[in-house]
């Protein structure tokens, strides 16, 4: 493993945390980890010290407190340069001006047209493009298959369709889709070096700068344009802020659905009973959707908050100026909210719905309904073409990437029939 230029944690910080491994060898054993070190977690990210959360209740205390903000300039080891840009998670802190980046006000202001643009009436009207994309890819998918039968689900099914639908509506090239994906893998990677990493920013800046200049130039019917022209008070977004929201949303709008797809296609795989019921219709795939953003949440760590003064949560004190993560894979199996088997993964559940996967509060994910609207339509039509799909390797040999903050599997092989 390659992790270059790891800060290193203040004198005394660390001990006790529960270190967050890179390589993602345990998940489950992480999750149980922090979710017995309490509410409130000391954790250790590549040296460098925070806190998190692991219960629900807190979890959405917590996300409404306008003491914690998004703001890098509040965290006490930035400032004393303790963490510096050699650290390789702060490009998803640092990430440039945009909504993900700003609280208040600005939030509202950066936010406003996309959240517009994603309506219920916009999906709606985009949902026939994601049935013709989920088509083309189940094509693919069956032509795929090497002399053995076996396929690999996410490399041409579960990571195209998002990557399609989110370039669709972004205004992003088809051409440009495969580099984009190359991009962003390397960026969350663990084991991609700094330096490297720090260039690739610096190359999807250059991009998506491009890509606002010349629909500056020739506006067209996208997100895109729709940001550029965007005003809130008679002030328009500039290029840095557009290109800031572009950039984090591609991320976040593709990567969510990739673990969304796989992980319910996982559980339903290793859950047979409860697929049967979904095929039979005596549970619906939303059902499936919910218990699966609950169970195996494709967001694992959400990095991070500030604290601008001292904020107490239970018998623990996060001190003005400490960085909080919201665990949400933790949260979601929180016992005290979903039930002494929280564990499971159970379609029927009473609590599946309530979870907060796609966060709380002004920061909800913009693109929840989407992802929602992807997986409700990608779901039925594989199993609807492939009833008989399986795993093609014993469901204990599937990886995951070492990405510290998403939920992904390095590939996922299945035979079709």
């Amino acid at each position: 493993m390659n992790c270059p230029h790891t800060a290193a944690a203040p004198a005394g910080r660390s001990t006790g945390a529960v270190v967050i491994d890179p390589m993602v060898r345990d998940l489950d054993g992480e999750t149980s980890r922090l979710r017995d070190a309490g509410v409130l977690a000391r954790i250790d990210l590549l040296g460098v010290p925070a806190w998190t959360v692991t219960r629900h209740a807190e979890a959405r205390q917590l996300l409404l407190d306008q003491r914690l903000v998004k703001d890098i300039d509040a965290w006490e080891l930035w400032r004393s340069g303790v963490v510096t840009r050699a650290w390789p998670l702060i490009g998803m802190i640092d990430a440039g001006r945009s909504m993900f980046t700003v609280d208040g006000a600005e939030h509202r202001r950066l936010r406003t047209k996309t959240s517009q643009a994603l309506t219920p009436r916009r999906l709606e009207a985009i949902r026939p493009a994601i049935e013709e994309f989920t088509e083309e890819l189940l094509d693919q998918l069956e032509a795929g298959r090497d002399e053995n039968g076996v396929v690999d689900l996410k490399a041409v099914f579960a990571q195209p369709l998002p990557m399609k639908v989110v370039g669709m509506l972004m205004g992003v090239d088809e051409s440009q889709h495969a580099m984009l994906t190359r991009q962003y893998k390397a960026f969350f990677s663990m084991l991609t070096p700094q330096d490297e990493r720090l260039a690739l920013l610096a190359e999807l800046d250059v991009f998506y700068a491009e890509l606002v200049r010349e629909r500056t130039a020739r506006p067209a019917d996208d997100l895109t344009s729709a940001l550029i022209l965007a005003e809130e008070g008679g002030e328009p977004l500039t290029e840095e802020e557009v290109v800031g929201n572009l950039k984090a949303m591609v991320a976040a709008g593709h990567e969510t659905t990739i673990g969304l797809v796989l992980n319910a296609v996982r559980a339903l795989l290793s859950h047979p009973d409860q697929l049967r019921m979904v095929l039979d219709g005596e549970a619906d795939w939303d059902a499936v959707i919910e218990e699966t953003l609950r169970w195996d949440t494709p967001t694992t760590h959400l990095l991070m908050r500030f604290a601008t003064e001292d904020i107490t949560v239970g018998d623990e004190v996060i001190r003005e100026g400490e960085g909080v993560v919201i665990s949400y894979r933790a949260i979601g199996r929180d016992v005290e909210q979903h039930g002494p088997d929280a564990d499971a993964f159970d379609i029927t559940r009473p609590t599946r719905n309530r979870h907060m996967t796609f966060g709380h509060g002004p920061h909800i994910c913009p693109g929840a309904a989407l992802s929602r609207v992807e997986a409700a339509t990608a779901l039925p039509a594989l199993f609807g073409r492939f009833p008989g799909l399986r795993l093609a390797v014993p469901d204990e040999e599937i990886t995951k990437l070492p990405v510290m903050t998403q939920n992904d599997m390095a590939a996922f092989p299945v035979l079709l029939d």
